[in-house]
């Protein structure tokens, strides 16, 4: 059994991790939280996540943290605040990190980077096995098709998504400008409007928020003749889940470092 805590355990991913958790067997939750304002604080994790009474209760803080009967790893899908929240505490006590929180500042990430000296973590804009795929294969593809194939990246998620474009957006287009020695910052076009004529190897990235889309990411190659295109649909949220459960149980007792699925997964 692996002792998880869940730090966002009141939105749509803590739910189905908490219910996903429970269901298999192989995870005990020690730790719930979400934020004070949260409606869901006080009630029981299992009855939140639809999978009957569990017997912990959500909280607002995880200052009271047992640290010798606490979590293995913790696992954070929440806000940045959250996350930055969190960092110090499971620093200080020698807990590993799950992290999927996305629309962290370079800052924020240089601290998660930094606290990833002594403590291991694994932090990724996406946990779906797929897509991780899809991370290796879009430089490659980049590559052997050459510089006269433009390249353009589409994703939409459900409307309630604060950050635009998604990090797993931005994970496949920093992965193509590596793999292409191109420096990303000058490389991503965020949208076009107007008189704004495409630029020889830039890439341009589009976001769509609809209804209750759980994830869709496409990466267009065209040139004057064809087009390529690289997709990746997720149809529930629980692809998430299951990948994200996969590296807490991966990451338990790995050594300080910051990771990411390829790593968990052996790409």
């Amino acid at each position: 059994m692996t002792n998880i805590a869940i730090i966002g355990a009141a939105g749509r991913m803590g739910r189905r991790i908490a219910a996903l958790a429970i269901e298999s067997g192989q995870f005990n939750i020690t730790a719930a939280t979400d934020h004070p304002a949260c409606d869901a604080i006080g009630k029981d994790v299992g009855e939140l996540a639809g999978v009957g009474t569990f017997g912990l209760n959500v909280t607002a803080s995880l200052d009271a943290l047992d640290a010798d009967h606490g979590p293995d790893v913790a696992i954070d899908f929440s806000l940045p605040e959250g996350t930055m929240q969190a960092l110090p505490l499971f620093r200080k006590q020698g807990v590993a990190m799950v992290i999927g929180t996305t629309g962290l500042t370079e800052s924020q990430q240089a601290e998660l980077a930094d606290t990833a000296g002594e403590i291991p973590i694994v932090f990724a804009s996406n946990y779906s096995v797929g897509m991780n795929l899809l991370f290796k294969l879009v430089g490659e593809v980049a590559k052997v098709l050459g510089p006269q194939y433009d390249i353009d990246i589409e994703e939409t998620h459900h409307r309630f998504k604060k950050d635009a474009p998604s990090g797993t957006a931005m994970t496949l287009a920093k992965n193509i400008c590596a793999s292409l020695g191109k420096d990303a910052g000058e490389t991503i076009v965020l949208g076009r409007g107007g008189q704004q004529p495409r630029k020889d190897g830039e890439i341009g990235m589009h976001a769509l928020r609809l209804g209750d889309t759980v994830g869709e990411h496409s990466v267009h190659y065209g040139c004057l003749g064809e087009t390529v295109t690289l997709s990746h649909s997720a149809h529930t949220r629980d692809t998430f889940v299951r990948g994200a459960l996969r590296a807490a149980q991966w990451v338990d007792g790995k050594k300080p470092g910051l990771y990411d699925m390829s790593n968990v997964l052996g790409l």
